[in-house]
């Protein structure tokens, strides 16, 4: 692929990225943070007792929460353990309340994983649909020529995949454009945050530079990207402008990559 036509790629899908994050949250977005915004940020202790009961927890509510979002918790499940503070409120009347609070004692309460529910399906931000092709084995081949290990883990979920310096570990069972989507934001880390300029950059700015890239490469080669990475971008508070402070990172290293799996032009989505 010619440099200039690389750039013409990157740009044009850029640009398409830049609109999107301008126009502000997309529905999608707008569900998926309504719900999250009911689940509570538990203490260190309560973390580790959750864990210690049901190592494979994702999401954990209370029984009326669940309710709120439409889910329900199914008969004979038993309920996770933790410990609800309670508070001696102004009024000196006493309430329970959350853990950022100051508590004067604790009780016992019970809270249960998505997986102990049935119901309505949690809003998910944006995904990315539509077939890689033989692009994914281009791209796990380019992974290994740089030197960093793939595999694969059920133990880093709910994360999809993640990047720890010549090791990439995506979450298993994914469909085939969500493993490539998430590989190709993967190996913009691993090509763009393992060096100095990691000292530099917030993960704010990291977060918008991998997704960007992996957008530009999804788009290449023909995958419906839909909102995705503009939701995910936003998920981490970046905009257009850090997109446009980080172009030139976001152009080299999109090019790169695109080279690397032979993409030469962007393909039109499988009929």
């Amino acid at each position: 692929m010619k440099v200039e036509q690389a750039k013409q790629i990157v740009s044009k899908a850029i640009e398409e990225l830049s609109q999107s994050l301008e126009r502000g949250h997309s529905e999608t977005l707008r569900n998926y943070l309504a719900a999250i915004g009911r689940f509570h940020r538990y203490s260190l202790r309560n973390v580790m007792l959750i864990a210690s009961q049901n190592p494979t927890a994702t999401h954990v509510a209370g029984f009326q929460t669940w309710h709120k979002l439409g889910r329900f918790v199914k008969k004979g499940e038993k309920g996770i353990l933790i410990l609800a503070p309670i508070v001696r409120a102004k009024s000196q009347s006493v309430e329970e309340t959350d853990e950022s609070s100051t508590a004067v004692g604790f009780r016992a309460a019970y809270v249960f994983d998505i997986s102990q529910t049935d119901g309505q399906e949690l809003p998910e931000i944006g995904n990315v649909n539509g077939d890689p092709r033989e692009f994914r084995d281009r791209l796990g081949k380019f992974v290994t020529e740089q030197g960093i290990v793939l595999e694969y883990s059920q133990d880093i979920a709910p994360a999809r995949g993640t990047s720890a310096g010549g090791k990439i570990t995506l979450l298993p069972d994914q469909a085939p454009a969500e493993e490539f989507a998430t590989l190709a934001h993967e190996v913009a880390h691993e090509l763009m945050h393992r060096d100095e300029r990691r000292a530099t950059t917030s993960k704010r700015s990291r977060e918008t530079e991998a997704e960007a890239v992996a957008f530009v490469v999804c788009q290449a080669i023909g995958l419906e990207t839909g909102s995705a990475a503009q939701d995910y971008i936003q998920l981490y508070e970046g905009d257009a402008k850090l997109l446009s402070e980080s172009l030139q990172h976001i152009q080299q290293t999109a090019t790169r990559i695109l080279n690397a799996i032979g993409a030469e032009e962007p393909s039109a989505p499988p009929v």
